[in-house]
């Protein structure tokens, strides 16, 4: 089993959730957070001062899929969230060695559906 973890822009959230639904991607994680790479954040204007925005709001999708199901999924989410412009994001795939649904103890593949 691998997780899946996307750092993508905000508005490209629903894109991403129907192009993982497309997948058969049952269960997913969203989160608002903030960073930069190599945007280094931004500058705007407020009541007429300007000033910096180093950290950009962005949104990270986790999802927990079958080793089988990986290269769909990660090619799913490069699709829906690619802009073309700089501050896409990243995608993130790492081991898992155990999942429990602590409803019914089902374990790892059985635990994901």
């Amino acid at each position: 089993m691998k997780m899946i973890r996307a750092i993508i822009k905000p508005f490209r959230l629903d894109d991403v959730k129907d192009a993982l639904l497309a997948q058969n991607v049952t269960g997913l994680t969203v989160t608002e957070v903030r960073g930069h790479g190599r945007q280094k954040g931004h500058t705007e204007l407020y009541r007429g001062a300007e000033y910096n925005v180093d950290f950009v709001p962005k949104t990270e999708i986790t999802v927990v899929v079958t080793a089988d199901q990986v290269d769909a999924v990660v090619n799913a989410i490069k699709e829906a969230a690619n802009s073309g412009k700089i501050g896409d994001g990243k995608i993130f795939v790492s081991d898992i060695e155990r999942v429990i649904r602590i409803r019914t103890g089902e374990e790892d593949a059985e635990a994901l559906s």
